[in-house]
């Protein structure tokens, strides 16, 4: 596998409409079978974001198995036997197999800075039952009536522990969004910025795919994040 070089570059490819329905089935039978309450059960609109949360990572472990050619998930969240202890894939990285957790996001922008923010709850981290090595992020979003996955990078999860890269936010913290919004967190959180990701992969079968292209972080504002 090769990397660019660099500390800020990505990669972006189209996501078919082939893995969107294979992600869709999925979620549809988790939620179907398998009602575990999570973070969305007492929420008015719960059914239709419940929905959305477990679609945008069934689908962001979808096309990251495609991209690496590793096998498909056959189950999407709240699975009974679905416990994977913060190991989506095993991937060959620098030489080594690593454990991965993919961290998939849906966002309305296709360019992103320097300067926004993988949230990762601290409790996940500091699971002693965790077989996490490395975080990847990408990020899903709609342009011109197509899906694309940016591949944004990885983090190592014990620089985030070490304090390396990474700040802990404590529940209750409120935080400003590029737009100005605000928010609280609502539990123990990590926020590592891009910009301190490792550049993600690529492979000539990930250069061959439909849409690939590399893309690079705009300049983020120092005193804004998200």
């Amino acid at each position: 596998m090769n990397t660019l070089g660099t500390t800020h570059p990505y990669f972006i490819i189209e996501v078919t409409a082939e893995q969107q329905a294979y992600a869709k089935s999925l979620v549809e039978y988790s939620i179907a079978n398998h009602p575990v309450k999570d973070i969305f059960a007492d929420d008015p609109d719960g059914k239709r974001r419940q929905f959305e949360f477990r679609y945008t990572g069934t689908l962001g472990e979808v096309v990251f198995a495609d991209a690496y050619r590793l096998q498909r998930p056959t189950r999407s969240f709240g699975a009974v036997d679905g416990q994977d202890f913060g190991q989506d894939f095993l991937l060959d990285f620098e030489g080594t197999p690593v454990s991965i957790d993919v961290k998939s996001m849906h966002r309305k922008a296709n360019q992103f800075m320097e300067n926004y923010v993988l949230n990762i709850p601290a409790y996940q981290l500091h699971k002693s039952i965790s077989l996490t090595n490395y975080y990847f992020c990408i990020n899903l979003n709609e342009y011109l009536g197509k899906t694309f996955a940016s591949f944004l990078g990885l983090v190592d999860k014990k620089d985030v522990i070490d304090g390396k890269v990474g700040d802990l936010f404590l529940a209750g913290t409120q935080r400003i969004r590029q737009d100005n919004t605000t928010f609280r967190f609502a539990r123990d959180t990590y926020e590592i910025m891009f910009r301190h990701f490792i550049v993600p992969p690529v492979t000539p079968h990930i250069q061959a795919m439909p849409g690939f292209r590399y893309a690079l972080l705009s300049p983020g504002r120092p005193d804004n994040r998200y």
